[in-house]
């Protein structure tokens, strides 16, 4: 064991003399491996949770507990309903808390980001033996009084990881004077999210793009039933431009599909019901959904997506790499909160456009069903889910090997 700094005694008593938060109370361990992501960065959440899906991606059975710090930004958490994944706060510094927490989650790898390190949390992770990088480590994260005033402390805690990644060089070179070895620092692109591409049935593509027959087609995902009228109205307003455009109207709960349907019969469309009605045929104006597993198929066939959620406050919008993942041009509202991060870096690409209200979208759809303007936008959306690729194929090819290197040797 190193021996233990002043800095690090002096910083132990002061966290001790404050007491022990009440003891948190976590959900089950699921069984097997598990990695512990630290979002160490207020803001920087999604990035983090597109880092552990895309990690569970590759490897069966892996769980992840993501912790947002204790000043974590208002759009964090994210939402997140995929399975085995657990969002919590960061355990307070006392002893107690530290040890309740790793003593429950029993991580079998940790990946830090950024910086804001805590030492009694990562110095236990340590002592038990779980393997610790840093990736997106940048000089905010490091500029704190203690890293200041307790160089001998900040020195101990860096030598804790196996491998730091830098978002910088500037980021890189005040690490190593910290007391980073060398060696075990690199500097690497920024940690940003990247999306991923959602399945679908390969038999469900071609026998909905020979149902189509080469039709225009938009979607509009994730629709809340305050949403409805205004994708209607812009269905009819692109109709006047476009007769055989078919739209696909997909809600955010079963409910909501049926009010859908009912209201576009209502108004005069021809209207169907995806899954009970059979596919759409040429006469088919809107075709209503409501299960979320059909997301991918209907990315893949339109061109052009308007996602909901977004244009009614509380909701937050929903993810656009979903879209972009699949090369599918991106329309949205302005209540975006949980992913404002990503529409920003889509917009400032030229792959997404803001919309407002019925006119609005409808004049956008209909500009955009053209192949060439669609296409423009839908290859600058890959440009930008593409840019922290390298990284994440890095931090998830090390993190493999590592539980290999782990598994094996059990």
């Amino acid at each position: 064991m190193a021996p233990r700094s002043l800095g690090l005694t002096a910083y132990r008593a002061l966290v001790r003399r404050g007491g022990a938060e009440p003891a948190a109370s976590y959900p089950t361990r699921p069984n097997g491996e598990l990695v512990w992501l630290h979002a160490a960065e207020p803001g920087n959440a999604l990035a983090v949770l597109d880092l552990a899906k895309r990690l569970m991606t590759m490897r069966d059975r892996l769980s992840v507990v993501i912790t947002l710090p204790e000043r974590a930004a208002p759009s964090d958490p994210p939402p997140c309903t995929a399975d085995n994944i657990f969002i919590t706060r960061v355990p307070g510094e006392h002893p107690d808390n530290v040890d309740a927490f790793l003593s429950h989650w029993q991580p079998n790898f940790c990946i830090w980001t950024w910086g804001g390190l805590r030492p009694n949390l990562v110095l236990d992770t340590a002592e038990r033996r779980c393997p610790m990088v840093m990736i997106d480590a940048d000089t905010a994260g490091f500029d704190g009084r203690r890293d200041r005033w307790l160089p001998d402390l900040t020195r101990r805690l860096l030598g804790s990881f196996e491998l730091t990644l830098a978002r910088s060089d500037a980021a890189l070179r005040r690490l190593v004077q910290l007391g980073l070895p060398r060696e075990r620092g690199e500097v690497t692109s920024p940690l940003l999210a990247g999306g991923q591409a959602l399945n679908c049935a390969d038999s469900d593509l071609v026998d909905m793009s020979a149902a189509l027959g080469g039709r225009p087609v938009w979607y509009a995902n994730q629709i809340l039933p305050e949403e409805i009228s205004v994708v209607l109205g812009a269905h009819r307003q692109a109709l006047r431009l476009s007769h055989r455009l078919l739209l696909i109207l997909h809600t955010h709960d079963y409910a909501t599909a049926e009010e859908a349907l009912e209201r576009a019969k209502a108004r005069g469309f021809n209207a169907i019901r995806w899954g009970e009605d059979p596919y759409p045929d040429e006469t088919t104006q809107v075709m209503v959904a409501d299960d979320p597993g059909d997301r991918g198929l209907f990315f893949r066939v339109a061109p052009v997506s308007f996602l909901g959620s977004s244009l009614v406050a509380g909701h937050g919008g929903c993810d656009p790499f979903e879209a972009a993942a699949l090369g599918s041009a991106v329309l949205y509202g302005p209540k975006v909160r949980h992913y404002l991060p990503s529409y920003g870096r889509l917009a400032n690409a030229g792959a997404a456009r803001i919309v407002n209200d019925a006119g609005a979208l409808g004049n956008a759809v209909s500009r955009l069903i053209a192949p060439d303007q669609a296409a423009a936008m839908a290859h600058a959306g890959w440009d930008v889910i593409s840019e922290g690729a390298a990284l994440a194929d890095r931090v998830i090819d090390h993190v493999q090997d590592r539980l290999d290197d782990l598994a094996g040797a059990a």
